[in-house]
């Protein structure tokens, strides 16, 4: 009855999955945050609450410039899964190692424990496999008597009581465009897939996969950082060698951090052409 009316007050349509975990403030009367305590208060009253208004999977994108919060901002969300008691299984590609080879690790110093998969041809499809591995695992347990001994080791699923229910992915733009398809499936099989990565290369042109990603994930969030020269909002990534701009034609893929990269913004942004 609240929520009927709160909706026929208002006449507010839905808002999007990730406004669940966003903080309302008891002074805010908008009408986003009204329809984000409907849609908590619905999600609350079901036994699986991450399908309770799409009832499907779906596919999440969190996305912008280096060092404005993407993999932070993943984190947060796999937290506040974990103390939903929902399973996550996170991955990461083989090419990056800044955090450790098994680490999905912010700037800010978060860390994540996650699975490694290769990051071009045919071994993106690991994911889905591992997931159904871990599927296969939770059927084995909940069939299995008290004397039955359950043999395996499924480190992406802590909880052999629970299946996965949200697959997070990070770093995404080191992937080739197949990761795309191996997000949809999983969407379609029912997962809440988690993606996040910088959409654009030290160039400023799209990085694929996350523009594909973006295109058909049911929600994206784009963020954006400080620009190190004029402090004005940064939606860039300025490579630079030796504390110069990196020259246009250089390798796309190059891993680093801080000591290889500054966010900037459209003006502050420059290459080396000569």
């Amino acid at each position: 009855m609240i929520q009927e009316f709160v909706l026929n007050r208002f006449r507010i349509g839905p808002v999007s999955a990730v406004d669940w975990d966003r903080e309302i403030s008891p002074t805010d009367y908008s009408h986003q945050h009204v329809s984000t305590f409907v849609r908590i208060f619905s999600i609350g009253r079901t036994q699986n609450g991450m399908h309770a208004i799409t009832n499907s999977g779906w596919i999440e994108v969190v996305t912008g410039s280096m060092f404005s919060g993407k993999t932070e901002e993943l984190l947060r969300r796999l937290r506040r899964a974990e103390i939903a008691g929902q399973s996550v299984a996170v991955f990461k590609p083989a090419v990056d190692d800044r955090y450790g080879e098994t680490t999905v690790g912010s700037h800010a110093g978060r860390q994540w424990e996650a699975a490694i998969v290769p990051n071009e041809g045919d071994g993106i499809w690991e994911i889905k496999h591992e997931i159904q591995a871990g599927m296969q695992n939770h059927q084995m347990t909940t069939e299995s008597t008290d004397t039955e001994e359950v043999t395996g080791n499924n480190k992406l699923n802590p909880s052999e009581d629970d299946p996965i229910d949200i697959v997070a992915i990070d770093e995404a733009n080191f992937f080739s465009t197949e990761l795309v398809s191996v997000c949809e499936e999983l969407a379609n099989d029912g997962y809440r897939v988690v993606v996040s990565g910088t959409d654009q290369t030290y160039r400023g042109e799209p990085f694929k996969p996350l523009p594909q990603l973006m295109a058909v994930a049911e929600y994206v969030d784009k963020l954006q950082a400080i620009c190190t020269q004029c402090g004005e909002p940064a939606t860039r990534n300025q490579r630079l060698v030796d504390n110069a701009p990196a020259h246009v034609d250089d390798p796309t893929i190059i891993v680093g951090a801080d000591e290889s990269y500054e966010a900037r913004c459209r003006n502050c942004h420059s290459l080396q052409y000569e």
